[in-house]
């Protein structure tokens, strides 16, 4: 049986929350009046970057943010969809990532990062960016558009230029804010590229046609290699 949580106190947590943004180099900055009536915690910027500001949002215990973030306008202006929520531990950032995927849109239509602010800080847990947990085909579907980019970034590069599909893994943790290993159930990069590779393999809407995989690159109007699965480079 798992044990309670105790109750964070709302200020205590606010307290730990500037602190900890401060070190990973958010400073705080006056409140931004486009926050889609979300209303923050507090607003911080990101370092190096003076038009880049976030709305800060300290759970402490209460889901109201995340029903008014769920049901939100949508805007053109990319920072009303921009947002770091703040938790107490790793089970409440489980069940936010879960109550979003759950909500009007879709996470990755976002950029919406959850920090696990443990409170005392000073405890076991140190603070850290908790990454989203996805159904192994949303991983694939990513994991393909991410891929396709690289291949139009090494076509329209001058000269060779190799695929390094590492750097697809690192997009779907960084931009994406996937945990590639709890969500493939594999312990390595090695055996999440292999599952990646098996799933991309078999996703096709006529079983047993090569040419009708879902996966396949269109490199050149015709001729040989003018398809090509992306998983074969």
């Amino acid at each position: 049986m798992t044990s309670p949580e105790r109750p964070v106190e709302p200020t205590e947590h606010k307290r730990a929350a500037e602190d900890v943004l401060r070190k990973l180099g958010y400073a705080r900055v006056q409140p931004d009046q486009g926050d889609a009536g979300l209303s923050p915690t507090f607003w911080v910027q990101e370092a190096g970057v003076p038009r880049r500001t976030w709305p800060v949002f300290v759970a402490s215990g209460s889901s109201e943010w995340l029903g008014r973030w769920n049901t939100r306008p949508r805007s053109a202006r990319m920072r009303e969809d921009r947002a770091i929520l703040v938790v107490h531990s790793d089970r409440a950032a489980d069940e936010a990532w879960d109550r979003i995927a759950r909500g009007k849109y879709s996470p990755i239509d976002s950029e919406l990062a959850i920090l696990v602010v443990p409170v005392p800080v000073a405890g076991d847990v140190a603070p850290h960016w908790h990454p989203r947990v996805v159904d192994r085909r949303e991983v694939l579907r990513i994991a393909t558009g991410v891929v396709v980019g690289m291949f139009k970034r090494a076509q329209d590069s001058e000269g060779a230029a190799q695929i390094d599909f590492e750097e697809m893994l690192t997009h779907l943790r960084t931009r994406f804010g996937i945990d590639v290993h709890r969500s493939l159930d594999v312990r390595t990069d090695e055996e999440a590229l292999f599952l990646i590779y098996q799933m991309a393999m078999k996703d096709s809407y006529a079983p047993g046609d090569p040419g009708a995989n879902l996966h396949l690159l269109v490199l050149k109007p015709t001729g040989p290699a003018a398809r090509l699965p992306w998983f074969a480079a």
